[in-house]
């Protein structure tokens, strides 16, 4: 039988990152302050971990203006996706082999 943590990826090994990566699967985007929100955690903790996920390509990052107010949007790139399903799939599998 296939050995499941090895399609484990690293970098959904943290909470937030895995949380990150849930909310944008199921959404086509989500902004800064959304993401914040639904996590509860501060500017930094988030803005340290969507670094991590955009520097893995597996988020984009979108600046743009709304009125004069500045917003940041976050959506999971094709990679990202094809990652955490790889991601989950594997703890899917490990779950069931563990039964």
């Amino acid at each position: 039988m296939k050995n499941p943590i090895k399609n484990i990826n690293k970098v959904f090994d943290n909470r937030v990152r895995l949380g990150i990566m849930s909310i944008l699967m199921i959404n086509d985007s989500s902004s800064f302050n959304e993401l914040k929100e639904y996590l509860e955690i501060t500017d930094g903790n988030l803005a340290s971990h969507l670094k991590t996920l955009e520097d893995n390509k597996m988020v984009e990052v979108r600046k743009e203006f709304l009125g004069k107010k500045p917003n940041t949007s976050y959506r999971i790139t094709y990679e990202g996706k094809q990652a955490f399903n790889t991601h989950l799939n594997a703890l899917e599998m490990l779950i069931n082999k563990s039964k």
